[in-house]
């Protein structure tokens, strides 16, 4: 009698051929989600969300950054403008947070949070630790491949109901 290697393989990211993926990519999302919804409430108490704080802290980045210089114009428009730009972005921080966290459209939350999270990493550069949003915004861009709804979220419940929508 002979035995195939296949036989033999097991896959240690399954339990009765159920992935472990999905519950992993929802601790992520859920962490992500903790983070932008803590951080919503940092700024919040810092003043950053008011014009002349969210002016002054984009006008640091401006001046101590090494972001090029089409990105400052960028960052320098939105200062100028601090006091729609602040609102706007209170906004985002606590909406990517709360759908995050309960995991609804994730994937395309996720992915608008991929994209802010680079915007705001690039405004950082050379004031701040290079990692400290480069993990979060990786993290961020895996959940949204990796449909991290699918597991513990809302997302889950419609993704009964349409299994192949692209968005959950």
């Amino acid at each position: 009698m002979t035995t195939s290697a296949t036989s033999l393989r097991t896959e240690p990211t399954t339990v009765g051929h159920q992935s472990h993926a999905p519950t992993g990519l929802a601790i992520v999302r859920m962490t992500i989600g903790a983070m932008f919804v803590s951080v919503f409430f940092e700024n919040l108490g810092k003043g950053l969300y008011s014009a002349t704080g969210y002016a002054g802290l984009i006008q640091y980045y401006i001046d101590k950054g090494h972001s090029p210089a089409l990105w400052k114009a960028v960052m320098a428009l939105a200062a100028r403008h601090a006091a729609m730009a602040a609102p706007a972005q209170a906004a985002a921080e606590i909406s990517f947070g709360v759908l995050l966290v309960i995991g609804v459209l994730t994937r395309s939350v996720a992915f608008i949070a991929f994209l802010y999270l680079g915007s705001l990493w690039m405004s950082e550069w050379g004031t701040a630790w290079i990692w400290e949003l480069l993990v979060p915004l990786l993290a961020s861009f895996g959940v949204a491949l990796g449909r991290g709804g699918r597991a513990w979220g809302v997302d889950a419940l419609l993704a009964q109901r349409r299994p192949s929508s692209p968005w959950w």
